[in-house]
């Protein structure tokens, strides 16, 4: 089942995204280029760190995907 989605970009510049399903499954996935690649499960402790942001759907709309 579909859950929550966000994206956040790291201070080095990195693009990911954490999928949640409504079980509590969660993905990391990164932004290479245009595609998105499985990226590992502890880039997830990224999304708390004051320097990564989570980006607002206009600046995802904006991404080369």
């Amino acid at each position: 089942m579909e859950g929550e989605r966000n994206v956040y970009k790291t201070q080095a510049g990195v693009i990911f995204r954490v999928s949640e399903t409504q079980e509590g499954h969660i993905s990391v996935e990164t932004l290479d280029e245009a595609a998105w690649v499985a990226g590992r499960i502890g880039m997830v402790g990224l999304r708390v760190l004051p320097t990564t942001t989570r980006l607002t759907a206009r600046q995802v709309l904006a991404l080369p995907i």
